[in-house]
């Protein structure tokens, strides 16, 4: 068994592994806790009823968070003509086509999202291997294939986090930073479950959040009572 060390020891000291807490409870005691000289970031993950080795129980979406991520997103746009200036005005780090292509597949890769126009998908359909495994393939599911391109960088510039359930049915984001106030992450988990919630794919039986838990990037991680978190499951 691997040893624990002092600082984990401390982080850990005061928190009851099975118990429940409140959301509001929870989040003071990672801000107690968190001791880094750096902002943590705050990680909320959500296991849910499903099997996403189904379609019909495969869970995705996008989640605008109400007090932005507290994080800087780069975000790169494959657009042409007015679509591509339209991006670069509203705040895009990247724009391009066949450019952009080539530094992608050269193995350069200096963005948080990716944003295309349709007519570009049969062009960044060919950078999917790249990626896809990444999580950067745009898709219009969650708004980022779109004509809209001004709103969809604007989106992810204040705060738009996508979710998608991994294999073992679980979904997790950083919802904000520790140095946000108790209200503005409370706010912001809460948004996030609810978008979980309205993402609900029609094969989901039985439980859907069956648990839910916050943590800090060195803080512990606390089990959260879910009626303290939904406003509905």
């Amino acid at each position: 068994m691997a040893k624990i060390s002092k600082r984990m020891r401390a982080v850990r000291e005061g928190v009851d592994p099975v118990k429940l807490y409140g959301l509001d409870e929870a989040i003071a005691i990672l801000k107690e806790k968190a001791t880094a000289k750096f902002d943590e970031t705050v990680e909320v993950a959500l296991n849910l009823g499903v099997d996403p080795r189904h379609a019909d129980q495969m869970v995705r979406g996008v989640c605008q968070l109400p007090n932005g991520s507290g994080r800087t997103v780069r975000v790169a746009v494959f657009a042409r003509g007015a679509k591509a200036d339209e991006a670069k005005a509203a705040g895009a780090d990247i724009v391009g086509a066949e450019d952009l292509l080539e530094t992608v597949q050269g193995g350069t890769i200096d963005f948080d999202r990716c944003i295309a126009t349709p007519d570009m998908m049969p062009l960044v359909g060919r950078l999917g291997k790249v990626l896809g495994p990444r999580g950067l393939m745009p898709n219009p599911k969650v708004g980022t294939v779109t004509m809209d391109v001004k709103g969809a960088v604007e989106a992810a510039k204040g705060g738009a986090v996508e979710f998608r359930v991994e294999k073992a049915g679980i979904i997790h984001a950083g919802i904000g930073k520790i140095s946000f106030s108790t209200d503005k992450l409370a706010e912001n988990i809460r948004a996030f479950a609810d978008a979980v919630v309205r993402a609900k794919p029609t094969g989901a039986k039985g439980t859907y959040v069956q648990r839910i838990a916050v943590s800090s990037t060195m803080g512990p991680g606390l089990k959260i009572e879910p009626a303290s978190v939904l406003t509905a499951n």
